[in-house]
C-alpha cells in the first residue's frame, strides 16, 4: 500500500533546480560544439538528453526503495565498485593515455564516477557506527581509511587525479561532519606534510607540469598553460552581459579546448557575461542549500551522512571546476555537474539526487 507521506515529503524545489541547471547545460553544450562542425551541436545535445533520460530513470530507481537497504547491502555495493574499477583497468577504452572508460556501443561508462557514490555509501555505513561526542580519534579513522584506499588506488592507476582527489575530499567532509578530535587533526597534518615529497615524486610528468603551470601560466603558454590562458580570455571577454547565444568567438574559433566538457563554464561566461555567470552560481548555491537541508532534516545518522556525502560530491566538483577554469586551481579532469557533456557524470549526479529524495521522502520514519 502506497504511503502518502512519501509524496508529501518529496523535495520538488530540489528537482526543479536540478532540471533548470541541466537545461542551461544543454543549451551551452549545443553552443559550444555547433560552430565546430555541421550538426555536431545537435548530436551532442541529443546524446546528453538521452543520458538525462537514463539519469532520470536511475534517479527514480534510487528513491523507489528504502535507502536503509544500502546500509544493509553496503558490501555488495562496494564489491561491485571495485569490480568495475578493476575491469576498466584491464579491458577499458584508452583515450589520451588514460584507461577510464567502458565502451557501450556509441556511449561510454566511466566507473570512477560511480565510485564516488560507492565511497559515500561505505563511509556513511562506517561513520554512522563510529559516532563519538568527543570526535573521531586516529584509530577511529583507520577503518574508513582502509576501505577508501582500494578504490582510490584503482582510480589513481587509470590515471584520474581529479576523481581520486574528489574521493579523498568527499570522505574528509563526511568525517569532519561527524567530528574529528584536535589531536587527530594534528597527526593527519604531520602525515600529510611528510607525505608531500613522496606524492610529488609519484606524479606523472604532465601532472607536475600542470601544477607548475598553475603557479606561472606564462611559463608554457602554447602547451601546458594554453587551457588556462584561453579560458580566462573567454571569461573576461564576456564582460557584463556577454556576446549573446552562439556568438562566443573563443569557442567558435576553437581556441578554447574541451569546451563542451571540463571547460564549459567559459563558454557560458563568454556568451552571457557576468550576469549569466552570476545566475548560474546562484542556482548552484541554491542547489547546495537544498541538498544540505535534506541532511539537516534527516534524524537518521546513516541518512544524514549519506546526504552530506552527496552534497560534498556536488559541491567539490562545482568548486574545483570553476576554480580550475578561472586559473585558481591546477587543471584536473573534473566536470561541472549537470552542465558538462558526459553521460557518466550525469548518471552519477542524478543517482545522487535520487538518494537525496529518498532520504527526504522517508524522514518521517524517524520523527
Amino acid at each position: 500500500m502506497f504511503d502518502r507521506r512519501l509524496l508529501q515529503n518529496f523535495d520538488w524545489p530540489l528537482l526543479i533546480v536540478v532540471y533548470l541547471i541541466a537545461l542551461a547545460g544543454l543549451f551551452t553544450i549545443y553552443s559550444a560544439v555547433e560552430p565546430g562542425a555541421r550538426g555536431a551541436g545537435q548530436i551532442f545535445s541529443v546524446k546528453q538528453v538521452i543520458w538525462f533520460g537514463v539519469g532520470t530513470l536511475a534517479m527514480i530507481a534510487a528513491f523507489s526503495f528504502p535507502y536503509q537497504w544500502l546500509d544493509r547491502y553496503v558490501w555488495l555495493v562496494y564489491a561491485a565498485c571495485l569490480a568495475l574499477l578493476a575491469w576498466v583497468l584491464v579491458f577499458g577504452k584508452v583515450v589520451s593515455g588514460s584507461r577510464r572508460w567502458i565502451a557501450m556501443g556509441p556511449f561510454t561508462l566511466q566507473p570512477s564516477e560511480l565510485a564516488k557514490l560507492a565511497v559515500i555509501v561505505v563511509m556513511a555505513h562506517i561513520l554512522s557506527r563510529t559516532l563519538d561526542e568527543k570526535g573521531l580519534s586516529f584509530k577511529d579513522l583507520l577503518r574508513p581509511l582502509v576501505f577508501l584506499v582500494p578504490p582510490f588506488t584503482l582510480v589513481v592507476l587509470e590515471p584520474d587525479l581529479g576523481t581520486s582527489m574528489l574521493l579523498l575530499l568527499i570522505a574528509a567532509v563526511m568525517a569532519f561532519y561527524v567530528g574529528v578530535r584536535r589531536r587527530t587533526l594534528l597527526v593527519l597534518a604531520v602525515i600529510a606534510l611528510a607525505a608531500g615529497p613522496a606524492v610529488w615524486m609519484g606524479l606523472k610528468g604532465y601532472q607536475k607540469e600542470r601544477i607548475l603551470t598553475f603557479i606561472n601560466p606564462d611559463r608554457d603558454p602554447l602547451r601546458a598553460g594554453y587551457h588556462i590562458i584561453q579560458s580566462k580570455i573567454a571569461i573576461g571577454s564576456g564582460m557584463v552581459t556577454g556576446k549573446g547565444f552562439l556568438e562566443g568567438s573563443q569557442k567558435a574559433l576553437s581556441f578554447l579546448p574541451e569546451q563542451h566538457t571540463d571547460f564549459i563554464f567559459p563558454v557560458l561566461a563568454e556568451e552571457w557575461g557576468l550576469a549569466g555567470s552570476s545566475v548560474l552560481l546562484a542556482a548552484f548555491l541554491l542547489l547546495m542549500l537544498l541538498c544540505l537541508n535534506v541532511a539537516y532534516k534527516s534524524k537518521d545518522p546513516f541518512g544524514s551522512l549519506l546526504a552530506v556525502g552527496v552534497s560534498a560530491m556536488i559541491f567539490w566538483q562545482v568548486f574545483i571546476n570553476m576554480g580550475m577554469v578561472m586559473g585558481l586551481f591546477p587543471v584536473v579532469g573534473v566536470p561541472l555537474p549537470l552542465m558538462s557533456y558526459g553521460g557518466s557524470s550525469v548518471l552519477t549526479t542524478m543517482i545522487g539526487i535520487g538518494l537525496l529524495q529518498n532520504i527526504s521522502m522517508r524522514r518521517y520514519l524517524f520523527e
